[in-house]
């Protein structure tokens, strides 16, 4: 008997020594709620519960306990801070602060590695410029000798600077470039402190959404590629690859998720950051301003290239990283092939998300989404999708006819796809065919060559059509 209860103590002795030495891994990340293109990087992820899903559970990590631990971030710099002093793992931002926190990594003697797109344009759309409302500035060319403010070192930043670049403009004298964060810009914009300002996701469509600024100038006419993604402490990286890459394939299914659903969880960040779900539907959407996509294509190697190369020249940074070294994509490769995905495959894909809807006037399948103009309506789940701006606004008036109100409408440039918020758009009307634009000189230069007539939602809305 003895014997018996010495075994026994033996084996609980085992265990209890077995339990004591398992290894705890923290995955402290660091998201951007309010950068609502990071979403299926942080916000998503962690209100879904969807890392825990993928963290690795075999081999070296059988007995491994997490500790996860979420923080929340306005901007990169702070989320950069916190990598640095080693209290973060893997964080979200945009290129350009993302390229600060390789130098910052670099000027401390660490390591951080780009190891994912997350949501991005090739061309440059989700940066933009707005005016107040009442301003009858219409274009960037009029902005000569005014005071723009802008986030100093984002990637907005960057899209200012090499759109004065295009102007032919010296960005030292014949602009004033202040610095401002979004937060304090809002107000600025609606006490007419400032006469224009340069922002990155979401605000240059938040602003004219809440209804005191107008979209002048999308990021898509500097022809600078943006992007945010994911970064990670390349020490950590080295030493759980499998829990880096687990990340990623909780981004990957966050991703699924908001595209089979974009409606349901536009209103989940809407929710969680108070950032309208319509604004968020704006980018996340069928045809989105921007595109999520995970891969690191040209442009966007060349975009973290062009971000290092402009912080230098602000003297924002003195660290000389490499991007080929600094972006790495063997993790997202990695999660790619565990979720049986082809990687190659999405690298060649530059299509937006697509639309997959029928229009709900004629029931019929919308294949031609040149004049698509979409419809939420209050108290619907859905948005309504119509292949004819025409009919869009006939149904529009019908709606508001019958008391209904409207959450948003969206159109789609004319000229270069870009998704709209139609409320500040300008359109053309010739007879029953009605054309969408950003700029009023586009519109105006559309109507002089189709001989069409020019008028705002407002004007459209009330049924000013006969051209």
């Amino acid at each position: 008997m003895k014997l018996h209860h010495t075994l026994i103590g033996l084996s609980l002795l085992l265990a209890l020594g077995s339990a004591q030495s398992a290894e705890t891994i923290r995955v402290a990340i660091g998201t951007q709620d309010t950068t609502i293109n990071c979403a299926t990087g942080g916000l998503l992820i962690r209100e879904l519960g969807l890392l825990e899903k993928y963290l690795p559970r075999a081999g070296k990590y059988k007995d491994v306990k997490y500790d996860i631990q979420w923080k929340n971030f306005t901007s990169g710099a702070p989320l950069t801070n916190e990598m640095v002093a080693g209290k973060l793992d893997i964080g979200a931002m945009a290129d350009f602060p993302g390229s600060f926190n390789g130098a910052a990594h670099a000027k401390a003697g660490k390591q951080s590695l780009f190891i994912s797109v997350l949501s991005g344009s090739t061309l440059g759309s989700g940066n933009g410029i707005v005016v107040p409302k009442a301003s009858g500035v219409q274009s960037l060319a009029e902005l000569k000798g005014k005071t723009i403010s802008v986030p100093f070192a984002s990637t907005a930043h960057g899209m200012l600077l090499r759109a004065v670049k295009a102007q032919g403009w010296d960005p030292e004298r014949d602009v004033n470039i202040t610095t401002q964060a979004p937060e304090v810009a809002g107000s600025a914009l609606q006490s007419n402190k400032v006469e224009a300002h340069a922002d990155f996701v979401p605000f240059a469509e938040l602003f004219p959404h809440r209804g005191f600024a107008r979209k002048i100038f999308d990021g898509s006419q500097a022809k600078a590629p943006t992007l945010h993604g994911s970064l990670v402490d390349a020490a950590y990286a080295k030493k759980y690859p499998e829990v880096v890459t687990a990340y990623l394939r909780a981004a990957l299914e966050a991703d699924r998720l908001i595209a089979a659903e974009p409606e349901k969880y536009s209103e989940l960040i809407a929710k969680v950051t108070g950032i309208e779900a319509e604004v968020n539907y704006l980018f996340h959407g069928p045809l989105g301003l921007q595109t999520r996509d995970f891969s690191w294509k040209p442009e966007y190697r060349q975009a973290v290239k062009t971000s290092i190369e402009t912080l230098r020249l602000l003297k924002r940074t003195d660290s000389d990283i490499d991007a080929a070294s600094f972006i790495d994509d063997s993790y997202i490769r990695a999660a790619y092939k565990q979720a049986g995905l082809d990687y190659e495959r999405q690298l060649k894909n530059y299509a937006k998300l697509p639309l997959k809807a029928k229009d709900a006037a004629t029931g019929k399948p919308i294949a031609d989404v040149k004049r698509l103009t979409q419809i939420w309506v209050q108290g619907e789940a859905l948005v309504r999708h119509y292949a004819s701006a025409d009919t869009a606004f006939a149904e529009l008036r019908k709606l508001e006819a019958s008391g209904k109100k409207l959450r948003s409408v969206y159109a789609h440039d004319q000229l270069s796809g870009l998704k709209l918020l139609a409320g500040d758009a300008w359109f053309v009307v010739k007879g029953k065919e009605i054309s969408a634009f950003l700029l009023k000189a586009d519109a105006e230069a559309y109507a002089r060559q189709h001989q069409g007539k020019v008028l705002d939602f407002d004007a459209l809305k009330a049924g000013q059509v006969a051209a």
